[in-house]
Order: C-alpha cells, then sequence, then structure tokens
C-alpha cells in the first residue's frame, strides 16, 4: 500500500470563527473547499500559545516535556529551557527515518539560539529542506531570522516584491513538487505567520474589505454565530458571550474608521494566506497526488488581545511613534521598525487589538495565553479524499495536539519507537483521530492544559479551567460551551476530583509551579 503524503498547515493566532467554514466572513474559498467536503472538528484545542502548540504538534507529547513551557527562549533560572529538548522526537525525524522526504517552510520558534546553528533548529529535527524563520514574529517584509536551511537568508528579502506569507507558499510549492516527481511520500510542514501581527498586508487585499467592518465588532459576532450554527459547528450549547468589558461597544468606539482599517488589514493576511493553501492545493492536483495527501489545517492559538502600537490613534496622528530597531548585536531578536498609525503598509507595526480578537474567537470569551475555550479554540479541518474519511462529516469528539502525531503515524502506517538513536522518548500523550474521522464512535479521555499557571482540565462534558491565581470554573460543555455560568459551588466534589486530576497530571509533565501555583 503506497503510504500518503502529508501536508501539515498551520494558522498563527487565528481564531475559531475568522475563515469561511467555521463562520467567519473573511474569504477563504480554498480552507471551506477542503473543510467542506472533508472532515471538520467542532472541539479541537491547541495549546493556548505560539511554542507550546508547535512542540505539542510536532511530537505528541505536552509542551512542558519538550522544554518548551511558555515560549522559545531560556528560562533560566527556574524556568523551562526553551529549546526543543533531546528527550522528544518530531515528526520529522519519525518520518523521514520511514523513508518520507521532509520539508518545512515558515516559523519555527523552538529554539532559544537564533544566530548560530543548534540542535533545536529544525534542520537538526528531522527537516532535510527548510526555509523560514526560527523566532516568533516580525515584519512580513523584512523578516528576521530568515533561514534556508542553516544559511542566512536575509538578503532574499531585499525583492521589493518579497512578502514573507507568499514566500513560505512557494518554498512550500517547490518541495511539493519535487518530491511528488520523484515519487518520494513526503511530509510538507507549513508554518504561516499570518495572521500573527504586524498587521502587514497589500494595498489591494485590503481594499478588498473596504466597507465590511463597518458594522463592528458586536454585529459581527452575532453575524458569525449564526453562521457557526447554519454549517452546524455549534448549535444551543454555544451562546454568544458578554462583549470584552474592558472594551467598548462598538457603537462608542473612538475612531471607528481605524478600528475597521485594523480588521481589514488583519482579513487580507488571512486571505492571502488562503490563497497560498490554494496554491499548495492545485500543486498537489497537477502532480497527481491529491488523493493520497492528507492535508491538515488549524491555528496554534486564539485571537491575540495583545495590543500594537501603545497608545490611542490621536496621539499618532501628532507624531509617529519610532522604536529602534534591535540588531543582532543589540539584542536577540530584532523586533520592528515603525509603530504607525494607519496599519498595512511596511513601516507600520501593529495589532488588531482585543475587540476584534473578541471576533475571531467567537462566540468564546478571552484570548491567546488563556485556557478557556477562547485561547484554546481552532478550526481542525482534515482532508484526505483516499483514506476513507466520512466527507462532509463534523466530529464532535474533543480532542487536542497530542493527538495529531499519532494521527499522523497511524495514516503512514509508521510505528512510534519508545527508544530513538540510542535515548529513551517518553510514549505518546495523545491517540489517533482516525476511528473518529472515519465516522466510527470513540470514547472521549482527559484532556489537559496550562501555560503561564492558567489552567484546565476536560473530562467529558466537564470542563474545571482557572486563571492563574483564581479559583477554579466548572463548566458543563454539553449545555455550556461559552462557559457563561460557573457550577463549582454547586459541585464541590466534582471540582475536587478533577483538580486532583489536573495536580498529577502537572507533576508527572513537569509543570513548573508559577508563584506557588502549579
Amino acid at each position: 500500500m503506497r503510504r500518503p503524503n502529508i501536508v501539515l498547515i498551520l494558522a498563527d493566532d487565528l481564531g475559531y470563527s475568522d475563515i469561511g467554514c467555521y463562520g467567519g466572513e473573511i474569504r477563504t474559498p480554498n480552507l471551506d473547499r477542503i473543510g467542506r467536503s472533508g472532515v471538520r472538528l467542532s472541539q479541537f484545542y491547541n495549546t493556548a500559545r505560539c511554542s507550546p502548540s508547535r512542540a505539542s504538534l510536532l511530537t505528541g507529547l505536552h509542551p512542558h516535556q519538550t522544554g518548551i513551557g511558555v515560549l522559545a527562549g531560556n528560562g533560566a533560572p527556574g524556568g523551562y529551557p526553551g529549546s526543543l529538548n533531546d528527550r522528544c522526537v518530531t515528526a520529522a525525524e519519525v518520518l523521514r527515518d520511514a523513508g518520507y522526504a521532509t520539508g518545512m517552510s515558515g516559523k519555527w520558534h523552538l529554539s532559544g539560539p537564533l544566530w548560530e546553528p543548534a540542535d533545536s533548529w529544525p534542520t537538526r529535527r528531522g527537516f532535510a529542506d527548510f526555509f523560514g524563520t526560527l523566532s516568533g514574529c516580525g515584519s512580513y517584509y523584512d523578516p528576521a531570522t530568515l533561514y534556508r536551511g542553516e544559511v542566512d537568508a536575509s538578503a532574499e528579502a531585499r525583492d521589493p516584491q518579497f512578502f514573507y506569507t507568499d514566500a513560505i507558499t512557494e518554498h512550500a510549492v517547490e518541495f511539493i513538487g519535487r518530491e511528488a516527481a520523484a515519487g518520494r511520500p513526503f511530509f510538507a510542514y507549513v508554518a504561516y505567520t499570518a495572521p500573527h501581527w504586524p498587521l502587514h498586508a497589500p494595498q489591494e487585499d485590503i481594499a478588498g474589505y473596504d466597507g465590511v467592518y463597518a458594522a463592528g465588532w458586536d454585529e459581527l459576532r452575532a453575524r458569525r454565530l449564526d453562521r457557526l450554527r447554519a454549517e452546524g459547528l455549534l448549535s444551543a450549547e454555544s451562546a454568544l458571550s458578554a462583549p470584552d468589558p474592558a472594551q467598548p461597544r462598538w457603537a462608542a468606539a473612538p475612531d471607528q474608521a481605524w478600528e475597521a482599517r485594523r480588521m481589514q488589514v488583519y482579513a487580507a493576511q488571512v486571505e492571502r494566506m488562503d490563497r497560498g493553501i490554494g496554491r499548495i492545493l492545485d500543486r498537489l492536483e497537477a502532480a497527481g497526488v491529491s488523493d493520497d495527501t492528507l492535508v491538515v489545517f488549524l491555528s496554534d492559538n486564539g485571537g491575540c488581545a495583545e495590543t500594537l502600537p501603545l497608545g490611542e490613534p490621536e496621539e499618532f496622528r501628532a507624531r509617529r511613534h519610532i522604536v529602534p530597531a534591535a540588531t543582532r548585536e543589540g539584542a536577540e531578536l530584532r523586533v520592528g521598525n515603525i509603530l504607525g498609525l494607519d496599519p498595512g503598509p511596511e513601516d507600520t507595526y501593529a495589532s488588531y487589538g482585543p475587540a476584534w480578537a473578541n471576533l475571531s474567537n467567537t462566540p468564546f470569551r478571552l484570548y491567546k495565553r488563556w485556557v478557556h475555550e477562547g485561547g484554546i479554540a481552532t478550526p481542525f479541518i482534515v482532508h484526505w479524499p483516499a483514506g476513507g474519511l466520512t466527507a462532509g462529516r463534523i466530529v464532535r469528539t474533543p480532542f487536542q495536539l497530542t493527538d495529531v502525531l499519532p494521527t499522523l503515524l497511524g495514516a503512514a502506517g509508521v510505528d512510534y519507537s519508545r527508544e530513538y538513536r540510542g535515548r529513551a522518548v517518553p510514549h505518546l500523550e495523545g491517540r489517533t483521530m482516525l476511528p473518529a474521522l472515519r465516522g466510527a464512535p470513540v470514547p472521549d479521555t482527559p484532556l489537559f492544559w496550562e501555560h503561564l499557571g492558567n489552567a484546565a482540565v476536560r473530562r467529558g462534558r466537564w470542563k474545571l479551567v482557572r486563571e492563574h491565581a483564581r479559583p477554579w470554573e466548572l463548566y458543563d460543555m454539553d449545555t455550556d460551551r461559552s462557559e457563561l455560568t460557573d457550577l463549582a459551588e454547586r459541585r464541590p466534589g466534582l471540582v475536587a476530583e478533577l483538580a486532583t486530576a489536573y495536580q498529577c497530571w502537572a507533576q508527572r509533565v513537569g509543570v513548573i509551579s508559577r508563584e506557588g501555583v502549579r
């Protein structure tokens, strides 16, 4: 039997309801096509932030077990190492050893060292072909830490036509075409930085959303929920959460034109990524391998509420706030150039802010970094025509990132060994999703999360969750997916039981206590 090719596509900071087949008004025809003709999961979860999600996705372990409990970068003393350790094995390492060609395009964000090759670089963790960035974010016009293999590729960004989303796509398309022509099974990991800030997009893409966001975040949240229900992804159990109380209602928002512009650029970033995914799908089709290719799409965390630039729009009308670029000599990461008023062009460095992130995470509350639903719920699409999947199916069983690697290996018919190159490695923490994707009923298993002291455990219909250093909250996911009615005081025994399960898990996987709270 021919082993399937695997294309794993990861978006960055994309919310649950941003793409069309998950209720969004953003134009994503390519994702919509494979989503509606493939399988969509309504309750798939990431781990709330960039690096931990990537670590878990690629290893089948919880991020704390891989050395990355918070972000890439050394957290010593007392914190996580911040680089992928040698006690885990990546999907690329396992598949490469099984005869797959392995290529990565885009954002790595799993290594502390950025300027000198290290054992935590993708080239040394199973990817024979790499083009992308090692750091977590940066300009789409001139990204920092850009490498081709282990060679500095920053000169490539000097081309006036360079745009990072397109460059990621181009590398992935070239890799797929080359390996398909050679007749080798391939694993392509395509890790876009879109739509992570800064809000950078070509003007023609931004103009395509003129007027779309004039209705504002309140009205658009309600419309998205209606579409999510029409798609069959959510139903009455998922009410619209209240707007973020720290943000104004749209009617009272100052400078609505500026606010709408921010969301226009974000939408343009997502659409350009989808356009690139369309090119990848076209290359698979042209190579005659589309049916035999397992394509997976997801996001690393929920919409991001971080605010850039700091301050109100009026301040920037009077003066532009210039932030000196950090150089290789002055800092480990060059993070930007100019924070401007109207986002989109190269000389700006902005985000879309909490109110629009609240829209991205419709109907849930809270954001990236939290482990409430708004921070961890992601669209999850699987498309594999020759894989016996139930086309058009929506899977409602809860799964999380640790389940991805077992699923990929199961599809490829590749075993996972508890020993890799003479060293012991942990057992996979997740399970294959293939039976559920093929229409079989599967039982629930407990799911766990921790990030920055924010913690949660889900067992069946019950989810116990807390913000750092705050009391536990208990929600019935079967009737209250949006986490609006806290049942902790009514079910103290269940709270204690789930809290004990969480503490046992946290100790086992190496969660480091944060200010006295594990």
